[in-house]
């Protein structure tokens, strides 16, 4: 049996304030690949005012991987800036299960919601 989906949107991003709460303001895509093989992911970033841009990711079989929009160590050159609207597309080589998640230290909330997959 195959979990997952191949392509997933998350159309509302938006790298919250760091903030000054017990959670700092952040932004992560949480992976799942529940594969015996290793996801080999094109994360786009889709801009409001500028063409998108595309880099790779990889996730190992059976592992889960966050990425954090604004560490550079996950999101390279392309990490986030504080309050620009954008949206993420992930496609993969193998099915995934991916949410997005935005800890929102102005209204001091933690939510997390699946994208559309197909």
């Amino acid at each position: 049996m195959h979990y997952g989906k191949n392509v997933w949107i998350f159309p509302d991003a938006e790298l919250p304030p760091a903030g000054c709460n017990a959670i700092p303001g952040h932004e992560s895509i949480i992976v799942t690949n529940v594969t015996d093989a290793v996801a080999h992911i094109k994360i786009t970033l889709i801009y409001t005012d500028r063409n998108p841009i595309s880099f790779p990711v990889e996730v190992a079989a059976q592992r889960v991987r966050c990425l954090r929009t604004n560490e550079e160590k996950d999101f390279g050159p392309y990490t986030a800036k504080e309050g620009e609207q954008y949206a993420i597309m992930l496609e993969s080589d193998v099915p995934i299960v991916a949410q997005y998640g935005r800890a929102e230290p102005r209204t001091v909330n933690f939510y997390t919601t699946p994208g559309y997959c197909e």
